[in-house]
């Protein structure tokens, strides 16, 4: 059992709390403890102990499910830190002023995010039209698979 595995409750608590990475503490104990671990266990771990997840998910921000293709693009990088951000978790310096820049150019250029899969950019900025009052088009209706699973 992964429970078994974990040799100090608190380090680990503390680890979550200071933002490692699963990967971190992956390699971590394999060079502490010289124990093979796999990110699943720290996930359960979380999980069991109610610790805050790592990932935000907003989809009010991001309510498309985005293809593998696009997963990657600087548009929905931007949503995430924004959900990030949001939810009161600390953003990088970096992420923080890519972040301000780009919603200004959103600002000024009177834009919204737009996602279309069946295009190769996946992502596009458009007019922002009425009903548009955050920093995406709206869509008919919601298509990601992973819904927030803190809400309701």
């Amino acid at each position: 059992m992964g429970a078994k595995k974990i040799q100090d409750e608190q380090e680990v608590i503390r680890w979550f709390r200071e933002g490692k990475t699963y990967q971190w503490m992956i390699d971590e104990y394999k060079r502490k403890y010289g124990i093979d671990t796999a990110a699943s266990m720290w996930g359960n771990f979380r999980q069991r102990r109610g610790l805050d997840r790592r990932i935000v998910r907003d989809d009010d921000l991001i309510p498309w499910f985005v293809t593998e293709e696009h997963r990657w693009a600087y548009p929905l990088a931007m949503l995430r830190a924004e959900a990030r951000r949001r939810a009161g978790k600390e953003l990088t310096s970096l992420d923080a002023s890519r972040l301000a820049n780009w919603k200004q150019m959103l600002k000024e250029e009177d834009a919204v995010v737009h996602y279309d899969p069946e295009t190769e950019e996946g992502f596009h900025y458009i007019p922002r039209q009425p009903g548009d009052d955050d920093l995406i088009h709206q869509p008919k209706r919601k298509t990601t698979a992973r819904p927030n699973a803190d809400k309701g």
